[in-house]
């Protein structure tokens, strides 16, 4: 496979082209390399010099990454993104992002990921961006306490960012979206939903979830969307038998 073939293969299974026009990131290639056969593929969350760094001492031929370098404008190559995007060429790496098609999908992405973490059942599309449901919403196969809920969506014991809790102490539905998006929780007001999941926090939304008496947990942006980049290593390996590495840089945000 190189990384024609790699690109197509996400292309199979991600809507990376039918998120062009809604979508600030650049979802699939972004830095090329010279060619040749992709023999491992490192995964990480974030395109940092860290994340280029341990790929290329992983000695993989492509980084995957959840958040690319380029977003919705071009950009100098300059100061950072020139050591950023130096550092792929000088080791013939290639950097392949995809944001929203991850978040959504619905089988490797990061909401369906920790929707199966709480075995969710009777899904529905949740979390309508431009039109279209980037999360998903579902009901517990039994009602649950914020607490055992958290343990099964941080299962190494991390603690949440933050936890709002003015309404069921038992959970029974649950929405759903990852990483950035506090403000999607205002869909879940006057709805049957007991329980909104997101990564980060907003102070704005703090009296409006109150009002509504919806709990709210924001378990870390980064926490959230480990899943979706974990679950494509998988995928990859099970499919091709490419050897995958996902490298965990954990911001605790």
């Amino acid at each position: 496979m190189d990384i024609r073939q790699f690109d197509s293969w996400c292309r199979s299974f991600l809507a990376i082209q039918d998120m062009m026009a809604i979508d600030d990131s650049l979802n699939g290639i972004q830095v090329g390399r010279s060619g040749g056969e992709i023999r491992k593929v490192a995964f990480a969350v974030d395109a940092c010099l860290e994340s280029i760094r341990r790929a290329k001492e992983q000695k993989a031929d492509l980084l995957f990454v959840h958040h690319g370098l380029f977003w919705g404008k071009p950009l100098r190559i300059d100061g950072i993104l020139l050591e950023r995007v130096r550092m792929l060429i000088d080791n013939d790496l290639a950097l392949y992002g995809c944001h929203l098609p991850l978040d959504m999908n619905p089988v490797v992405g990061n909401n369906a990921v920790l929707a199966d973490l709480l075995a969710l059942k009777e899904r529905q599309p949740y979390g309508v961006y431009h039109g279209v449901a980037i999360g998903v919403s579902g009901v517990l196969e039994k009602p649950a306490t914020i607490p055992e809920i958290v343990k099964r969506i941080l299962p190494d014991n991390s603690q949440p960012l933050s936890v709002i809790a003015p309404g069921k102490e038992k959970i029974r539905t649950v929405a759903i979206v990852s990483g950035g998006a506090a403000s999607e929780a205002a869909e879940a007001f006057g709805q049957d939903i007991d329980l909104y999941i997101t990564g980060e926090s907003s102070h704005t939304m703090y009296h409006y979830l109150l009002e509504n008496k919806l709990n709210f947990i924001a378990a870390g942006h980064y926490a959230t969307e480990v899943w979706g980049v974990k679950a494509v290593a998988r995928k990859l390996t099970q499919e091709t038998g490419i050897e995958t590495v996902f490298i965990d840089i954990p911001t605790g945000l």
